[in-house]
């Protein structure tokens, strides 16, 4: 008698189930539903030629695939990224914008602008070349001035300085080859698309 009133309020106080999940703090005893099995099925036993077509079938199959491998054996591997969709082929129409054609006064705008920009960034790149050929030129006759005064110190000027940029690195510029090294190809997974 204990034992069922204590069960009833157990099953009062967790009334939060979801799939025999229980989430509150109390120990709770259930019954499992009951899992019916079937008895294996038996193998049917199949006509021999039966067995016989579905192999013909088979190797008629694989037979014709060589073929078709054969006949496209020069036909290069389409490359996915260069192909453009059969769905974005077949909406081309409604996809395709009706612009009005531009007048000439536009088209003499553009042509004007694009000019005007071209003469601007050729002029850019005209100073930035002038600005290095003078700041070189200033370098090379400020080393030639330091070497008129002193060697030494025009010896110290070339010098490339390590704590402009602070890089340092140890590395091996050869090493002996190992005997019978097996070199290993890695893990991968294989994800390119088989091309019949």
């Amino acid at each position: 008698m204990l034992l069922v009133s204590a069960f009833q309020r157990l099953s009062l106080s967790s009334t939060t189930l979801t799939r025999g999940i229980h989430t509150s703090s109390a120990l709770l005893f259930r019954g499992t539903p009951v899992l019916c099995a079937e008895p294996l099925k038996k193998k049917k036993k199949i006509d021999p030629a039966i067995l016989k077509a579905r192999e013909e079938r088979r190797r008629k199959k694989l037979e014709k695939a060589i073929r078709k491998l054969e006949r496209n054996e020069k036909q290069l591997k389409p490359i996915e990224e260069c192909e453009v969709s059969l769905t974005l082929k077949d909406e081309q129409k409604q996809r395709e914008r009706k612009l009005a054609p531009l007048t000439d006064e536009i088209k003499e705008q553009r042509a004007a602008l694009i000019k005007e920009w071209c003469n601007y960034r050729n002029e850019q790149k005209v100073r930035d070349v002038q600005l290095m050929e003078m700041l070189n030129q200033s370098h090379m006759k400020a080393l030639q001035e330091l070497r008129a005064v002193s060697e030494d110190l025009y010896q110290e000027a070339i010098q490339p300085d390590h704590t402009f940029i602070p890089f340092f690195t140890k590395m091996l510029v050869a090493t002996p080859p190992i005997d019978n090294y097996e070199s290993p190809d890695g893990e991968y997974i294989d994800i390119s698309k088989k091309w019949e």
